[in-house]
């Protein structure tokens, strides 16, 4: 039988000197902020997790000793040990101190014993108690109270998330999600809302409004409720010492005169016939400003001046996650926000949308299996205030799956409400790219979620810079698109979006161009005709550089020569070479691609290859500079040209045969004969696969039994076993599936290692 955890008393263990304890799940936001007040206390503190965050190198500078990973000999001379309800018995750092005897306390047990020398705050709540706690904390720090503080994210205004201080008053954001509520007997208390919540834990909206109501009667001294919220004002409106805030019309501290506007809002408090105020807000929403009436309610119950809190107030510009603003230009405005609960959706929808911007976009992630079940019918209605909602797979927190409850379960729902635009993205990586796909200037992006969704808000903003700060090296005569979808560029028509699509107007746009991305680090990806190009449905980072413009497309002819731009397509440089009666250009007519593409890749078709006809290129270096070459100085194999790896074709200069235009006209009637006669219609990559030395790979792939096999919207082609087609629907991991399944036959069945020939780009799922 396993041993049990060994309880300790706080009481005596905190009381010695040099006490080691160490927190498993330092990075997450309630644990730093605990590790903070601990360290601040003088303890002596190490911490686990699973990755080192800006967070946590903020508590290493003040002297955390950090540990990657959870380990069992990480503890070895650890006093206490501190854990949060996310972490189970089985961690291998708990099952070590359980065997080793060491005592072992819940994250909100060990708070609550460090703070009784203080007098605490607390505020609670289904939601809203992160910007309520830290709007108190300002304005308590505006009165002079210096209060000490804890709460469950960053607060840029407060400088942190945690702090000790010397003054007598501590406020304290408590958490009712794992029962910790009863850790805690406070001196005052706002209680903001009792809402149906974290039913892993509780059975009923009646357990949940119990465990309100008994933190009120440990609470020692003033209560201040959210008077529009109908379970709280029920339950906690009869006590001597409760009173309510917010617009409801009964309430003690009732806002009047509210004026919501895009930055923040301004409004009075009507108490005991007094009008306070005003007070003004920088952070958006109604629900906002009915989370400051219950800040200056408290605060005033505890003795503050109404002018001072009033100060405080208007200089809180948020928390972390909490509809935080990570970018914002002219276009688009990307803002982050923990709600995860159907009300707190619902508050921050209308928020955006009282911003007044075109569209509100929304991706939301849900958080626990439990809560979408239990919440699916509040869930259906929260979302009514998006022009759009991409919805991502279940943040399980510890959770395990429930039957019948998945990532797809959300979507229905809200579909069946009757929302107009509802998709499923299942993961980060495809919500971000879809996500990209559908923006449009003066659209207002809204991430929501508790789990860890906040990567797509600080991706979409990162690229967004740079996209604005390309775009300023970009000329007006030069094409510039953010997120342009790469299959109107591929023959595949397969293809998520390129951050940044370029196309320069002549070769000193396109210099500034690059060397802007060469001192920015943005990745930088040359595309031609996509002829023979797959491109993953993540799309492809950075800038993607396309030389469409006339200046290089232009095709002259010169006696037997043509001097032509990378851009120019290839079957035009064949027509053009017939007109002008110069043959050895044929088997480029049926080449979907410009001559940059062919070049790089030395392309080829019917015998004949790109460089047996190539004179001369024009390049444009990696340092910059442009270089003529001649052909006979460059290397060229089977479709790899090494020189063009790096530097980029601008141009060459082809030598063609004098011929007849008849005798063209009839090489290049029997070419196209050939190749209708062998080659699908169907969109394509051209072919897949190298021929082997041993075997065409269409001849092996159709002894293998694979013609016309299907994965998806992707099929092996009926007309060549050699081409990957595209029936409408195919996705980019189709075709890749298609592709191993192709080659793990070839090499079990005959032995024969198939290389492909199609390049593949953009970023993995």
């Amino acid at each position: 039988m396993p041993l049990p955890d060994l309880a300790p008393d706080l009481g005596v263990l905190l009381a010695r000197p040099g006490l080691r304890l160490h927190l498993i799940g330092v990075a997450g936001s309630g644990m730093s902020g605990l590790a903070r007040l601990l360290l601040e206390r003088g303890f002596i503190v190490s911490g686990s997790d699973l990755q080192e965050t800006a967070g946590v190198r903020s508590l290493i500078e003040a002297g955390l000793r950090f540990f990657e990973g959870h380990r069992a000999d990480q503890i070895e001379h650890v006093d206490l040990l501190a854990y949060s309800s996310a972490i189970a018995p089985t961690n291998p750092e708990r099952a070590a101190a359980r065997e080793r005897g060491i005592p072992q306390v819940r994250r909100a047990d060990l708070l609550a014993a460090i703070a009784r020398p203080k007098r605490c705050l607390a505020v609670a709540g289904t939601h809203g108690k992160t910007t309520t706690a830290s709007m108190l904390a300002m304005a308590l720090t505006e009165a002079g109270f210096n209060p000490s503080f804890y709460i469950g994210a960053e607060v840029p205004s407060l400088g942190r998330n945690a702090a000790w201080t010397d003054g007598n008053w501590m406020v304290i954001e408590v958490d009712e999600s794992d029962g910790s509520l009863g850790a805690f007997a406070p001196d005052a208390t706002v209680i903001l809302n009792i809402e149906e919540e974290h039913l892993d834990h509780f059975d009923s909206l009646e357990q949940i409004e119990a465990a309100f109501v008994a933190l009120a009667d440990r609470t020692s001294g003033p209560i201040v409720f959210g008077a529009d919220d109908p379970t709280a004002a029920r339950s906690l409106g009869t006590l001597d010492q409760a009173e309510g805030a917010g617009f409801a019309p009964q309430a003690a501290w009732r806002l009047d005169a509210c004026e919501v506007s895009p930055s923040g809002s301004s409004f009075h408090i009507l108490h005991a016939g007094s009008r306070l105020g005003p007070i003004h807000l920088a952070v958006p929403g109604r629900h906002n400003a009915a989370n400051a009436a219950a800040a200056f309610a408290l605060a005033m119950r505890i003795g503050a001046g109404p002018d001072e809190i009033a100060r405080g107030l208007a200089r809180f510009g948020g928390a972390a996650r909490r509809f935080e603003v990570k970018y914002e230009d002219p276009d688009f405005l990307v803002v982050d926000d923990y709600a995860h609960h159907p009300s707190e959706i619902k508050a921050t929808l209308a928020a955006a949308r009282s911003r007044g911007h075109r569209r509100v976009l929304a991706v939301f992630q849900p958080h626990r299996y439990s809560r979408t079940q239990a919440l699916k019918d509040q869930f259906a209605r929260a979302f009514d205030h998006a022009d759009a909602v991409l919805f991502t797979d279940i943040y399980a927190a510890s959770e395990e799956p429930l039957p019948g409850v998945d990532g797809t379960t959300l979507p229905a729902a809200v579909r069946s409400a009757g929302h107009p635009d509802v998709e499923y993205t299942p993961s980060l990586k495809t919500a971000k790219a879809r996500l990209t796909e559908k923006l449009q200037p003066g659209d207002l992006v809204l991430i929501m979620g508790a789990g860890n969704v906040h990567w797509v808000a600080s991706r979409l903003a990162k690229e967004l810079a740079e996209i604005r700060d390309a775009r300023a090296h970009a000329t007006s005569d030069c094409v510039f698109r953010p997120y342009e979808p790469m299959r109107k560029h591929t023959t595949f028509r397969i293809g998520g979006p390129a951050q940044i699509w370029f196309e320069p107007a002549d070769e000193n746009a396109l210099a500034a161009m690059l060397g802007h991305a060469r001192s920015v680090g943005l990745p930088v990806t040359l595309i031609g005709r996509g002829s023979n190009l797959l491109v993953r449905d993540l799309g492809i980072p950075g800038l993607c550089i396309h030389l469409g413009r006339p200046f290089f497309s232009r095709i002259e002819i010169e006696g037997d020569r043509i001097r032509a731009g990378a851009g120019a397509r290839l079957k035009q440089i064949s027509a053009e070479a017939r007109k002008a009666g110069l043959s050895g250009f044929e088997f480029m007519e049926g080449i979907p691609g410009n001559l940059g593409g062919s070049l790089r890749m030395n392309a080829g078709a019917m015998g004949s290859w790109t460089f047996a006809a190539v004179e001369s290129i024009r390049t444009l270096n990696p340092d910059g500079s442009i270089t003529d070459r001649p052909a006979a100085d460059i290397e060229a194999h089977y479709r790899d040209v090494p020189l063009l790896r790096d530097h980029l074709a601008l141009s060459a200069i082809l030598r063609g045969v004098p011929s007849s235009e008849p005798a063209i006209r009839a090489t290049l009637e029997t070419y196209s004969n050939r190749r209708w006669a062998t080659q699908p219609a169907a969109p394509s990559a051209g072919c897949a696969f190298k021929n082997p030395a041993t075997i065409p790979a269409g001849k092996l792939i159709e002894e293998l039994g694979l013609k016309d096999k299907r994965i998806g919207g992707a099929r092996i082609s009926p007309v060549h076993g050699n081409f990957i087609v595209n029936d409408g629907s195919a996705t980019a991991e189709d075709v890749l599936e298609l592709i191993d399944l192709v080659r793990n036959t070839a090499a079990r069945v005959r032995g024969i290692s198939l290389e492909p020939e199609i390049i593949v780009l953009g970023e993995a799922p």
